[in-house]
């Protein structure tokens, strides 16, 4: 068992930062794969990004290449997602996501994580 805590949202202008961050408690958290998902009204929850548990494969939504940035820090217990050049389209609920893993496997399906952070709103103004 792992919880999440996702934290670092907020209200920003279009192409400003912001990061996220996704503290776990629990088993050991270099076992799991995790993931960054994210939710609008009225829309399904997509994959935003995707790590390895070793840290070693990353994948992005074709919507955040080269904007945004999913990492972790192991000792720390903590995940991270850096979202630069924000855009309005970018407004919803971020969720983390973790799942026990080999070591360079990630997951971008939400069925295939096993725990779940209460998410955290980040809303871009235009």
């Amino acid at each position: 068992q792992v919880q999440l805590v996702e934290s670092g949202g907020g209200l920003v202008q279009a192409g400003g930062s912001l990061r996220l961050s996704c503290a776990a408690s629990g088993r050991t958290f270099s076992l799991y794969a995790l993931g960054w998902f994210r939710q609008a009204p009225g829309k399904e929850r997509d994959i935003v990004a995707a790590i390895s548990r070793d840290d070693s494969t990353t994948f992005y939504a074709d919507s955040v290449k080269g904007r945004f940035t999913i990492s972790r820090d192991n000792a720390k217990n903590t995940a991270y997602l850096q979202m630069n050049s924000l855009r309005p389209e970018d407004t919803a609920v971020y969720y983390c996501a973790a799942r026990s893993a080999r070591g360079d496997y990630y997951y971008t399906l939400s069925s295939d994580y096993y725990y779940w952070g209460q998410g955290t709103q980040v809303t871009v103004s235009s």
